[in-house]
């Protein structure tokens, strides 16, 4: 990320984020239930990556996708929720030029690989169930491997652009951002000049990731829901059904807040309702994530437990037909 020149253009060092305005006990308050937030986030995606990991009958495309989508969330609630945490025991608040437009990187490249993971799931389902015969010669070892690599590594390439653009805008005070993060749109708002451009680049960008992305999904998912509906046994339909409405849990928990957000910003939402949009999806959806898969897979209890409750061999497992 450049940033090279800031000293001649800007006279801003520093950002001060404001987060959630309240008295010091409210901020303890929210200090301790935003800590046990972030770790139960933490050990529920852990445990999930772990799962699979350990257990060779979650050895499948499906659950090698969901163990890096956890692993991905881990990632995507670290960017932000440390320095959160932080502030709240902070009477400065305060974040350097660097470290801010750093967080913005890492958080939304983060948050485009999630899009992309989701899409590779929805990809994955709509060939095991629509495609059952040629899904064993589809999805090879080959092709997973390469769509985790592409779900990791296109987020980071693709907003690369954007925070550049961004970070090149000058800025010469105020430096308070109302926000517990290092958000574009508020940081735009900051810039001594509007420039335009930057911000068609960066609202086109977001609007075509996040809706074509998103519909992508559904469409993936409306062949698979027809696919369901024409099975003959019951059993398949519930197991099918069970494996899609945890996506689709996911999807709009992740999207719905997403889109509200940033497709159509600055729509005269008041700014604590802004704020509290983005906790939903940057700290809620994280934690909501294990939950719902643990919760609706029976294959994904059973290893949960076997890894972390009755510690059953692996060697012993993996002879089990």
């Amino acid at each position: 990320m450049n940033v090279s020149g800031r000293e001649t253009t800007n006279s801003v060092s520093h950002f001060i984020l404001t987060g959630f305005s309240s008295s010091p006990k409210m901020q303890l308050l929210y200090f301790g239930i935003f800590t046990a937030t972030y770790t139960l986030t933490l050990m529920g995606n852990a445990a999930i990556a772990c799962a699979v990991w350990w257990d060779r009958h979650l050895h499948t495309p499906m659950y090698i996708f969901l163990g890096n989508f956890s692993l991905l969330e881990i990632c995507y609630v670290t960017t932000t929720t440390p320095n959160m945490l932080a502030n709240f025991l902070s009477t400065s608040k305060s974040i350097s030029f660097v470290s801010c437009f750093t967080q913005f990187y890492f958080f939304f490249s983060f948050g485009c690989d999630e899009g992309f993971f989701l899409c590779i799931m929805a990809f994955d389902r709509y060939l095991a169930i629509c495609r059952p015969l040629h899904y064993p010669c589809i999805m090879t070892k080959q092709l997973y491997t390469g769509l985790i690599i592409f779900g990791w590594s296109c987020g980071f390439i693709l907003f690369l652009t954007p925070v550049v653009l961004i970070s090149q805008l000058p800025y010469c005070g105020p430096n308070t951002i109302d926000h517990f993060m290092c958000d574009p749109f508020p940081l735009m708002m900051l810039s001594c000049s509007k420039d335009t451009t930057t911000q068609f680049v960066y609202f086109t960008f977001n609007a075509v990731f996040m809706i074509g992305t998103f519909l992508f999904i559904l469409c993936s998912y409306a062949l698979v829901i027809l696919a369901v509906l024409r099975m003959p046994s019951a059993a398949s339909k519930h197991k099918a059904f069970s494996t899609c409405t945890s996506h689709l849990a996911i999807v709009f928990l992740f999207f719905g807040s997403v889109i509200v957000i940033y497709v159509s910003p600055g729509s005269g939402r008041p700014v604590e309702m802004q704020k509290i949009v983005a906790l939903f999806y940057s700290v809620i959806t994280p934690l909501c994530n294990p939950l719902i898969y643990s919760l609706r897979n029976k294959e994904m209890k059973t290893a949960l437990k076997k890894v972390f409750g009755t510690k059953i061999p692996v060697h012993k497992t993996s002879q089990m037909s």
